[in-house]
């Protein structure tokens, strides 16, 4: 008797435990979900299982059935941005209630270590005003959700995770860009901002592109699907694991800062990335969401791959014209000779802010863009350089830049005085009698003591007039 009525105890758990209703990882308590759109709400249950699915926002009842896998997805309409509001589901008896939702902008924030770093930063590579950050970090409205970094040779339908209110604690373990970025947003928008962070250190981009994309790029594919190659810079691991459990998500825009890992294979990376973001765009089903991106910063390179640093920054600001509805911070002023990862995360965010602020939600009077080279004249040994985006002039805030080389028909660069007349750089060098071309900050790590800005503070992005393969 006692054997039985153990089987049939055995049995009802089993039951139970069959029948339990679980809703997406990226689904939880304290998540944002996007305002005024339509969101996807999905997970598993029996199959063939009715469910019953309330949002209070708009006090809607929404009733569906579990296919054959057990797998359930549900379409709801946002509203404005609020709360704290919740999602039901209902199945008979069963009951699972997701708590203190809200409504408001979401964001993906994703790429290597230097979108990974967080506030409480690396071993000897701190962020520059941590303990100020996490002292002002409590914010009932700024959200945080970190995947686990996992990879697979198949796309995944789920993640490891969990979100969280903006705390000293919670902050200091999240992305340091990624809450910053967050941050502005919110106190500029007013309404509740939630961010994703999907970011590996030392991952090359090959691993974020899905399979049936990276596979068009022959070489690329060849080199990061060997034996030997790290699981993170297989072709389409990360993206396996990462980006596609998070398919289904509502987002509004993603921001990205990786590239240090392709400096060997800097020719591709504009077409590269370019592919990327359209699989995403094609895979997120949203739109052509906004873009943003951090170029790498400048750093000292000491093994073979150095001379292709600077090459690799010019490829990711190639890929801004190649990427519609997208936009490229500089770091060309933040990079440390000796630290890979820069202390300066609170620019990093602040730049990409701009750009958010004014091109995704209209906000005018901020200056968001970069100068950019636009021309070059010769007036007898001065070459006479003009600029983009620089509508209040240029400005080296007072220091001295030893960062311009020029160079004539010898094609031999020599590093150039410069000086500012107007909107113009005047560039020269007595060893140069009639320019031909010139480079600025176009190398590993620019020795200077200052760099050219527009007067908002943006930095002139590197660059070199010739097509000179040395």
């Amino acid at each position: 008797m006692k054997s039985l009525f153990l089987i049939l105890s055995l049995l009802l758990v089993c039951i139970i435990a069959q029948s339990e209703i679980k809703l997406a990882t990226v689904l939880g308590n304290n998540m944002v979900l996007q305002r005024n759109t339509e969101v996807k709400i999905w997970g598993k249950a029996n199959p063939n299982q009715k469910l019953t699915i309330q949002t209070s926002w708009n006090k809607a009842h929404y009733i569906t059935m579990c296919n054959d896998k057990g797998d359930w997805m549900i379409k709801a309409k946002t509203t404005q941005a609020g709360g704290a509001y919740t999602i039901t589901v209902t199945s008979g008896k069963e009951k699972v209630q997701l708590q203190n939702i809200l409504l408001g902008e979401v964001w993906l924030c994703s790429g290597q270590s230097n979108m990974d770093m967080t506030i409480d930063g690396y071993a000897d590579s701190p962020i520059i005003g941590s303990n100020d950050m996490l002292m002002n970090a409590e914010n009932n409205d700024i959200r945080l959700f970190t995947l686990k970094p996992i990879v697979n040779e198949v796309p995944q339908d789920n993640c490891t995770g969990n979100w969280s209110v903006a705390t000293a604690e919670s902050v200091a373990k999240f992305s340091a860009v990624g809450y910053l970025y967050a941050k502005h947003l919110q106190q500029k928008l007013k309404v509740p901002v939630g961010v994703i962070c999907a970011a590996w250190g030392g991952s090359r981009i090959e691993s974020w592109i899905s399979k049936d994309i990276i596979s068009t790029f022959p070489e690329a594919f060849k080199q990061t699907t060997q034996e030997k190659s790290n699981p993170n810079h297989r072709a389409a691991n990360i993206y396996n694991g990462m980006i596609s459990p998070l398919l289904n998500t509502a987002i509004k825009g993603a921001i990205w800062y990786q590239g240090e890992s392709n400096i060997g294979n800097y020719k591709d990376y504009a077409f590269l990335q370019t592919a990327m973001v359209s699989g995403w765009r094609r895979d997120f089903g949203v739109g052509e969401f906004p873009f943003y991106f951090v170029e790498i910063a400048p750093y000292w390179y000491n093994n073979s791959k150095a001379v292709n640093s600077v090459l690799q920054r010019n490829q990711q600001f190639k890929a801004m014209s190649l990427i519609p509805n997208s936009g490229m911070v500089s770091t060309i002023d933040l990079g440390e000779e000796r630290n890979i990862h820069p202390a300066e995360k609170e620019t990093v965010a602040k730049r990409l802010a701009y750009w958010a602020l004014s091109e995704t939600y209209n906000i005018k009077g901020i200056s968001y863009k970069s100068p950019i080279f636009k021309s070059m004249d010769v007036k007898d040994s001065v070459a006479i350089l003009s600029f983009d985006n620089i509508v209040n002039g240029l400005t080296t805030f007072g220091k001295e830049v030893d960062c311009f080389e020029v160079a004539g028909q010898d094609s031999i660069f020599y590093q150039a005085k410069m000086s500012i007349k107007k909107k113009q750089v005047l560039v020269w060098s007595t060893n140069v009698k009639i320019p031909v071309e010139v480079r600025y900050a176009f190398c590993n790590f620019p020795k200077t003591n200052g760099f050219v800005y527009n007067t908002a503070g943006l930095p002139l992005i590197s660059f070199k007039t010739d097509n000179w393969e040395k």
